[in-house]
This record gives C-alpha cells, sequence and structure tokens, in this order.
C-alpha cells in the first residue's frame, strides 16, 4: 500500500460515527457524514445493518456516494421505498436502532437547535434550515448519535431556539414527557466523542481524539462537561485499511470528506 496522506478531521469524524453503529442495526441516515459513517459501517465491521434513509429508501444495493438522502443512489434497487411520513413512522413503532443528527447549537442535556441564531424567533442574527424531520429523529428514534463541529458558539449553555429534544432538562424529564427511546447516547465532534452521564443525563467526555488535551475540549466549550475518573481513553483511530476504504470505496470523490479549500 502507497504511503497514505494524514487523515484530515472529517475523514476521522465519519470514522469515529461509523464506529457507534453495531452490526446488525437499523439506522436511520441522514445528509452528510452520516451517509459516509452508515456506508463505511457496512463495509467494514457492520455488513448487516440495514440503511434507511430519510427520503424512505430501504438498504439500498452498494452504489456511488449520494449528494443528499434525495439522490438517485440511496433508491439504488432499494427493495421498498416508502413516503417519507412512513419512515419516520418507521421510528415510531420502534423499528429504528439508531438515527444520527448535526447540530447548529447544543446543549449539555443534548438538545439541540437548527432554526436560528441569536435574538428572538422574529428578531434572528441568522435563520437556519429548520426541522425537517430532525425532531421526528430525536423525538421517537431508539438512540441517537450527534454530530458537529466544536466551539463556544455550538455547545452553549442555553439555546437560542429548541428545534430537536435530547434529554430536555436531564434527569427522567425525557420519559416523563412521554418520548420513546433512550434518546441522544453519544455526541462526536472534532475533538472528542462524549456520551451522558445515566442519571443526570449530562454530556460527559468519554473519549478525547489524538493530540486534543482536556483543557483544549474544555476551553472550545461554552459549557462544562462531566469529566469520567482517571485518565480519559484517546478515540481509536483507523487502521490504513480502513482509511483507504474510506477514501476509495465510500467517498472517492470527497462530496462529504474533502476539507474546503483542500
Amino acid at each position: 500500500m502507497a504511503e497514505q496522506k494524514p487523515m484530515n478531521p472529517l475523514e476521522m469524524v465519519a470514522f469515529v460515527l461509523a464506529r457507534q453503529i453495531r452490526d446488525h442495526e437499523v439506522v436511520y441516515i441522514g445528509t452528510g457524514l452520516p451517509m459516509v459513517a452508515a456506508i463505511l459501517a457496512k463495509k467494514t465491521h457492520a455488513p448487516n445493518i440495514t440503511l434507511v434513509y430519510e427520503s424512505g429508501a430501504q438498504d439500498p444495493m452498494p452504489g456511488g456516494m449520494p449528494w443528499s438522502v434525495g439522490g438517485p443512489f440511496t433508491w439504488r434497487k432499494s427493495p421498498v421505498i416508502l413516503e417519507m411520513a412512513y419512515s419516520f413512522g418507521q421510528c415510531a413503532n420502534g423499528y429504528v436502532d439508531r438515527g444520527f443528527l448535526g447540530f447548529a447549537q447544543i446543549d449539555r442535556f443534548g438538545n439541540i437547535n437548527t432554526h436560528l441564531i441569536g435574538g428572538g424567533f422574529h428578531e434572528y442574527k441568522h435563520r437556519l434550515t429548520g426541522s425537517g424531520g430532525n425532531n421526528d429523529l430525536s423525538s421517537l428514534c431508539e438512540q441517537m448519535v450527534l454530530v458537529g463541529i466544536q466551539s463556544p458558539e455550538k455547545f452553549v449553555k442555553k439555546l437560542d431556539f429548541v428545534t430537536s429534544v435530547g434529554h430536555l432538562e436531564g434527569g427522567n424529564t425525557r420519559r416523563e414527557a412521554g418520548l420513546p427511546g433512550r434518546g441522544p447516547v453519544a455526541v462526536v465532534s472534532n475533538a472528542a466523542v462524549f456520551d451522558f452521564e445515566p442519571e443526570s443525563k449530562k454530556m460527559r467526555i468519554k473519549s478525547l481524539h489524538p493530540g486534543v488535551s482536556k483543557d483544549l475540549c474544555l476551553l472550545a466549550s461554552g459549557f462544562e462537561f462531566l469529566v469520567p475518573e482517571g485518565e480519559i481513553p484517546v478515540t481509536e483511530m483507523p487502521s490504513p485499511e480502513v482509511l483507504e476504504i474510506l477514501r476509495k470505496d465510500v467517498d472517492p470523490r470527497g462530496v462529504f470528506t474533502k476539507l474546503p479549500g483542500a
């Protein structure tokens, strides 16, 4: 194997997301790095997963990297193509094991904002894409994995708008609200992997990516994470073989894993 270029942060996030997936799971896929992660998982450690795309396609045959959940590769020889409302119904009826969501803002309980930044509902500074199917997934999936770039502007004490629910106000508040499933179980950023402390449901550092210190991770957040006792593990790195699969077989054109300007 020829000498590989160093892995970039987007490739690292895609690999870590893929490692959240377990074999034989039904995985609900949205646009972006979750698509890369799911396809990578299926080509490596989880060949028996079922991919459910937000647009309604069920487990298509492998093809090129879709440019979105509405891209034709998500339907390629798919045995079933449902309307989007029915694909959300799969979540409501417990047929989806794991879903993925990105965010513009996230708080310590895994609630996320994809609506607006700054000001009130009519006086915002930046208007974003809104919910789409995000709140359906966060409310109904058995387990959610959240993914985004880490900074104090994105990891905030209080959301400017609650688009999609995580653990609400922590503790048992999600269950008391009548929402099914476990809610968020992991957050993957470009700095670390987080889980949620079982009782308080506050975000907790699970592992730090190579080269990232605990102090740097805490500095890149607007709230303080829970920190486990003892030495914090280092996030697993992909083997050269897995990185080759990611680059050559999963996203060869760098649709989602190429850095801007690179």
